[in-house]
């Protein structure tokens, strides 16, 4: 028993993210079954010029283990790192998901067939069987790559500047797949960089984690003092 409550002392703080993983899935999945048709076609006239580029399938498959590696190693690490992380990746993946819920959209940028046959394409293939291309803005593989570049350089592991400059690369490569593998329209990806860099001025340069626990103490240490 007393080891059972060490360990939920020492990893309690996961539970957010547990419970928010199974509320995100959910909302998701139901999205995906239900916008299907009727909604607002994203584009701009720039991604008629976008090639169609299957290799990029790899960073985009990446960003599912870039993203979980990210906040795991804050997870055990750094909490306060992982609170801004999970701050961070949890606002804008509800403004995503309550976008999505009021104002349905999706594009019709994907080829009809594919240019050509190798695993690659065979790859995207298989992607687009299972991911529909609606519930698309603001793109959160373009933010929450953003997001985990940022929390890895605010972390312990940003002091080592070949991982830096590894995580940079892999985050660029990933914000180019969305647009290269014909899953969002340029619009979804400037919209996701302008919400992530909104979102790291309150998450990291306003720091509002610091400034709300700071609130906080000050308003308990204000309290009066009960009478004998």
């Amino acid at each position: 028993m007393e080891k059972a409550k060490r360990f939920y002392q020492k990893y309690k703080h996961g539970i957010p993210l547990i419970l928010y993983g199974i509320i995100y899935m959910t909302w998701f999945c139901h999205l995906e079954r239900t916008v299907t048709k009727h909604y607002h076609v994203i584009h701009m006239a720039i991604d008629d010029h976008i090639p169609f580029c299957e290799v990029f399938v790899i960073p985009y498959f990446l960003w599912f283990v870039y993203v979980s590696a990210v906040v795991l190693f804050l997870f055990f690490k750094s909490k306060p790192d992982y609170w801004r992380a999970c701050i961070f990746l949890f606002t804008g993946m509800t403004v995503f998901l309550v976008v999505s819920t009021l104002w349905p959209n999706g594009h019709h940028l994907r080829p009809y067939t594919m240019p050509r046959d190798n695993i690659f394409t065979a790859m995207v293939a298989r992607l687009w069987q299972t991911d529909t291309p609606t519930n698309l803005w603001p793109s959160i593989h373009v933010y929450n790559s953003i997001g985990a570049h940022v929390a890895l350089c605010r972390c312990s592991l940003g002091k080592k500047r070949w991982l830096r400059g590894a995580s940079l690369v892999l985050c660029i490569s990933i914000i180019l797949s969305t647009i290269f593998l014909k899953q969002h329209s340029m619009f979804d990806v400037l919209t996701g960089l302008l919400m992530a860099s909104a979102m790291y001025v309150l998450v990291y340069r306003q720091d509002v984690i610091a400034n709300l626990r700071g609130a906080l103490r000050s308003r308990g240490g204000s309290r009066p003092q009960a009478q004998n």
